[in-house]
């Protein structure tokens, strides 16, 4: 992302506040509606003023206001200005809105035409072809080249399919009904398709609320919150990073975004205190990969699901939290056991906040919990981010610290923006890979050949879609790669008798961890740069710390209790379970459980923790067992597993 500067930076960043505070209300408009027309009894006139968009007008205005910034904000390359559009970035910024202009005020004929039926004419034909090469160039500058290469192999397929051998083949398409697909019928998917509606009616009103809850100084109260509670013990700025990655996730749910904040901070912490570089960034990778799987927002990927699979939001965030809490303790646990085999201690004395400093800010948890609070009552995701948004100002000014004045307001609504517009052209593009997926059929084909290579097997099915999805996601943000994963997985693990939120929810998990797993991992090359250390290092660290993601990931399969989805004494024992297998294996991987291990220590370790998280042949109870009274043996005779000490 550039680093604007002169006029440029001030022209550019109002444009973006304009287009958040646009956002804003037209994701509130409908609340705004009901309290003006219903509950104070406003007549007709304030209606028509509110003004409710449609479904595929508001899609239109979404991208039409925000790839603009994907070329403004985003320079073609390292040779382009850094701190300012290029003089060609000024007009593709303004091609790149036409498309979406047409969307936006042609609606109605759009929704009325027969699709594949009624010919495209030539000015919708050009329009289509100028959204999908500015769009792939949108993503490639500001997600991802390799997710535009995805787009684009996508459209590839559909043209050149039918020379494919079997199982691949499709049926022909000519360059009419590609550009049809994938810019001119919304209903079955493309760029203006029901994903991208999902994220201009909600998804952005939780990046404004996310934006504002930052701006009032809730990020700053989450550090103080984490010094308060871990600074005191061994590994004091790590155990401190990673209840706030865990905190900060629960309003962000973006990966990059969370290590930026947070590591920004605690890496140069745990590196003063004697962490190694790569194992800094690995665990700063590691929790704020996690910021995606916490509730209750947990990234626009949850929302998502909830379209995808009609499972209600609030159903999907309770049946993450338990598997979210054991991600979080299982890197509380490995850092542990790495600070007590470093000799790493506590934080200063004088960097931990008393807990009178941090009950000072707790008030800025007052619109967290109406969200919450909201969407528990199932209010709309969009009117409820609306609603705390609002809060979120008025909260804030019960202290002069905290009050959000006109410049600070600009600003959230400018960096939520700017964040929405990686995210609009991103999900555009994932759009527009689902649709070539499904009208060549290869969603199909793919699936049934990972179905035939698992040949019945449920472990193996989970074995095949796990690295599926780990390949997928490289370098593809969660959202999309959820989206194209799910896409292939989802439909195979509940043939096999797999609840849909179930496998939703192992899809998600994987789709989030390839966000920290080399060697194309965006978490863990930001960790690195704010470290300044070898990426794939970080990354190996990473995946060290994130194992729990794995071990979680299979148990929303074969631990139904995690999801509070069985009787309380399943949940029980199976969250203790794996509670008990992440310890193991957090002790293995770290050197250290109450003294140092010697090396066929660790082995044995690990083979046990493992053996408790994947034996589900087993009954729960005997698994529960088996850890509980292997981490008592190495508590109760630490001396048998310490190394011997060779005497001259």
């Amino acid at each position: 992302m550039r680093e604007l500067a002169g006029p440029w930076r001030g022209l550019i960043l109002t444009y973006a506040a304009l287009v958040g505070a646009a956002h804003l209300w037209l994701g509130g408009a409908g609340l705004i509606e009901q309290v003006v027309v219903s509950w104070l009894g406003a007549g007709r006139w304030a209606r028509d003023l509110l003004y409710v968009p449609e479904p595929l007008q508001l899609r239109g205005f979404h991208l039409a206001t925000l790839m603009p910034l994907a070329f403004l904000l985003y320079p073609a390359s390292k040779a382009s200005p850094q701190d300012r559009p290029s003089l060609l970035d000024w007009p593709l910024a303004l091609l790149s809105a036409v498309p979406s202009l047409y969307i936006l005020l042609d609606y109605e004929s759009i929704n009325s035409r027969m699709e594949f039926v009624d010919p495209l004419t030539t000015t919708q034909f050009w329009l289509g072809v100028i959204a999908i090469v500015l769009l792939l160039e949108a993503i490639r500058r500001a997600v991802a080249p390799i997710l535009a290469l995805i787009v684009l192999l996508s459209i590839a397929l559909m043209y050149f399919g039918e020379h494919l051998p079997p199982p691949f083949t499709t049926r022909p398409f000519d360059i009419k009904s590609i550009v049809e697909t994938m810019y001119f019928v919304p209903i079955i998917g493309g760029m203006y398709g029901p994903l991208t509606g999902i994220v201009a009616a909600t998804i952005a009103m939780f990046i404004l609320f996310g934006s504002f809850v930052q701006a009032s100084g809730t990020g700053r109260l989450f550090g103080s919150f984490g010094a308060a509670v871990a600074g005191r013990f061994s590994g004091g700025p790590a155990k401190v990073e990673v209840i706030t990655s865990g905190l900060f996730g629960t309003i962000s749910g973006s990966t990059v975004s969370n290590v930026i904040t947070t590591g920004s901070i605690t890496i140069p912490l745990m590196k003063k205190r004697g962490f190694s570089a790569p194992v800094a960034a690995g665990i700063e990778a590691a929790s704020s990969t996690g910021g995606a799987l916490m509730p209750p927002v947990m990234g626009a990927a949850a929302f998502v699901m909830s379209e995808i699979t009609n499972i209600p939001y609030t159903e999907i965030i309770v049946a993450a939290a338990i598997g979210a809490a054991l991600y979080y303790f299982s890197i509380l646990c490995s850092v542990h056991f790495e600070s007590k085999r470093l000799g790493i201690g506590p934080m200063d004395e004088a960097d931990i906040p008393s807990w009178r400093e941090v009950a000072r800010e707790s008030h800025l948890l007052l619109p967290i919990v109406l969200l919450v609070y909201l969407l528990a009552q199932r209010w709309s995701g969009n009117f409820a981010a609306f609603a705390a948004v609002v809060a979120s100002v008025v909260v804030a000014a019960f202290r002069r610290e905290t009050r959000l004045g006109p410049r600070a307001i600009a600003a959230a609504l400018s960096d939520a923006a700017c964040t929405m517009a990686v995210l609009a052209v991103a999900i555009a593009g994932a759009g527009m890979i689902t649709s070539a997926l499904t009208v060549t059929g290869l969603v199909v084909a793919l699936g049934g050949i990972i179905k035939a290579l698992a040949g019945g097997s449920l472990a193996l099915l989970c074995v095949l879609l796990m690295l599926t999805a780990l390949v997928l996601g490289m370098g593809v943000p969660t959202t999309p790669a959820y989206i194209i994963t799910a896409a292939l997985g989802a439909l195979l693990l509940t043939e096999m008798g797999v609840p849909p939120i179930a496998a939703h929810l192992f899809m998600l998990y994987f789709a989030v961890l390839a966000d920290a797993t080399p060697p194309v991992a965006v978490a863990s090359y930001a960790a690195a740069a704010i470290a300044k250390c070898d990426p794939l290092a970080a990354g190996m660290q990473a995946i060290r710390f994130a194992l729990a993601g794995f071990v979680v990931g299979f148990g929303f399969i074969y631990d139904p209790g995690i999801m509070l989805r069985t009787p309380l004494a399943d949940t029980i024992v199976q969250t203790a379970t794996l509670a008990a297998a992440l310890v193991l294996i957090g002790a293995a991987f770290g050197g250290y459980l109450r003294a140092h291990l010697a090396l066929w220590a660790r082995g044995l370790v690990l083979a046990l923790g493992l053996a408790v998280a994947f034996l589900h042949n087993l009954p729960d109870l005997a698994r529960l067992a088996i850890g509980a009274a292997g981490i008592a043996v190495f508590l109760a005779v630490p001396g048998l597993f310490t190394p011997r000490v060779r005497h001259a």
